[in-house]
């Protein structure tokens, strides 16, 4: 009788870890909040959406490590490239309970003489608390098809 109930308890635990129907929803909300807030300039807001070991691959190579650095990078890259972002997630997958992938589409519009650039990228959002922040971000300019074999 006890590896029945070991079982039933198992299986209870598990369904009530997995992720809920807001949780898509929470995870775009999380992406959006992160543009706004780099549209804003706003030190404050992007810092909260973040975790302390956050860490950031740029299109450019930067690896940004620690959400200092992370938040300093930010702000400056969003100086420098002055266009309106716009980030389109596409896909949100739940690797595990309290994990998850967006990937989406992400452009800078032209401006000041800058023709504008169209990128991938993914973050990696964790829930920690009942909250989801994000962990990791990997920004990807898009490379020509493979050669056939």
């Amino acid at each position: 009788m006890s590896v029945v109930m070991s079982v039933m308890l198992g299986l209870m635990l598990s369904l009530h870890a997995a992720p809920q129907k807001g949780d898509e929803a929470a995870i775009r909300e999380v992406v959006k909040k992160y543009v706004d807030a780099r549209d804003r300039a706003d030190e404050a807001a992007i810092r909260a959406l973040f975790t302390d070991d956050a860490d950031q691959l740029t299109s450019s190579g930067e690896w940004r490590r620690g959400r200092d650095e992370l938040v300093k990078g930010t702000l400056a890259s969003s100086k420098s490239n002055p266009g309106a972002r716009t980030i389109t997630v596409e896909t949100v997958r739940f690797p595990s309970p309290n994990v998850a992938i967006a990937d989406g589409r992400y452009e800078i519009a032209a401006s000041q003489g800058a023709a504008a650039r169209r990128m991938w990228t993914s973050f990696l959002i964790v829930q920690s608390g009942g909250t989801w922040r994000i962990a990791a971000i990997r920004n990807m300019l898009p490379a020509a098809a493979a050669p056939p074999r």
